[in-house]
């Protein structure tokens, strides 16, 4: 198997389609929840929103990246989400996460193995392939997290 189609399928499996290592993915367990449960507060920690958000924000900035553009996310940004106030607020941030999920992963399929060797950007942020591994392991971390905010919130 070749890179780009074991890192596709690794994009698949967590971000929408996979049930291999959790028995679920992101978008399973955001696509059904409403608004309000999605900006339900659990004490201190993140919404299911705001995870959400935070996702699709790594997500839309590497595609900029993979079709030629600068690298333009910074971490102190990446938790600013705008507020959702109603059912089509929510609906909008799910259906940008799925739509960027599926892009994602069909530019990482198209990428040869050279291109996903090769430096990210710049030297200092590693290679594509680190960089889509990282975000394969960011999101099984949220992932967790969402599974436990859904629990508490039930």
């Amino acid at each position: 198997m070749k890179l780009n189609e074991y890192l596709s399928n690794r994009l698949k499996e967590i971000l929408t389609e996979g049930k291999w290592v959790l028995g679920t993915n992101f978008k399973e367990q955001i696509v059904n929840l409403n608004w309000k449960q999605a900006t339900q507060k659990v004490e201190d920690y993140n919404t299911i929103a705001d995870l959400t958000f935070h996702i699709d924000y790594y997500l839309d900035g590497m595609i900029k990246v993979f079709k030629g553009g600068t690298l333009d996310i910074r971490d102190k940004f990446s938790f600013d989400s705008p507020p959702i106030t109603s059912e089509q607020d929510w609906k909008n941030l799910v259906n940008k996460f799925c739509f960027d999920s599926e892009e994602f992963i069909e530019l990482v399929y198209k990428m040869s193995d050279k291109e996903i060797m090769s430096d990210f950007v710049d030297k200092q942020y590693g290679t594509y392939y680190r960089n889509i591994d990282v975000m394969i392991e960011h999101t099984y971390y949220h992932l967790g997290q969402i599974l436990l905010l859904k629990k508490r919130i039930k």
